[in-house]
């Protein structure tokens, strides 16, 4: 769980992020840009940027905001009913993010888990995305990414999205934010 305050800052942070990358938000996409931080607490190492474009029945476009570092945590996109699961694109638009699904493990990744909870990091087939490059990832394919030293912002172009049906490796994920009230 965030304050309200962590989440703002989150959102002016992002907002930069985004800018650098030379996306350009409405004022209304700015002030709902989305913070994760997975109910972990943890935002700096452990958490994730959104700005939902458009999420329909058939197709779904995001921004992913990812700050130095920052992991969002290994997960799948499981079937629903006759729905096989998500099928998304990443693309990097700015920055440099580790990108790892299921296959072979690379020898020397170039992320590394958050401290305590390495265990529930369980696929390592590194995939590097930069500026311009994209990659798809299967309807119910555990992954996990990770920016680089100076942040990363994804393009994310998939099928439905459906967060709350995600499955995390790690049982003590929350997908879904909740925000406390200042103190």
């Amino acid at each position: 769980m965030i304050t309200r305050q962590q989440q703002q800052a989150a959102q002016r942070r992002a907002l930069e992020y985004l800018q650098r990358a030379g996306i350009v938000l409405t004022p209304a996409e700015a002030a709902a840009i989305e913070v994760a931080d997975f109910g972990l607490n943890d935002l700096e190492r452990t958490g994730l940027q959104l700005v939902v474009y458009i999420n329909t029945a058939r197709v779904c476009a995001k921004e992913l905001v990812l700050f130095p570092r920052q992991t969002c945590p290994e997960h799948r996109h499981p079937p629903i009913g006759d729905d096989p699961g998500k099928e998304e694109t990443f693309r990097c638009r700015w920055g440099t993010v580790y990108l790892y699904v299921e296959g072979p493990p690379t020898p020397d990744p170039a992320a590394r888990p958050p401290q305590g909870r390495e265990q529930t990091y369980t696929v390592w087939h590194e995939i590097v995305l930069r500026p311009g490059e994209q990659y798809t990832i299967p309807p119910n394919t555990l992954h996990w990414f990770q920016a680089g030293d100076e942040g990363a912002v994804v393009s994310e172009f998939s099928t439905r999205s459906r967060d709350e049906y995600d499955i995390f490796t790690d049982p003590e994920i929350r997908r879904l934010p909740e925000i406390a009230a200042d103190t």
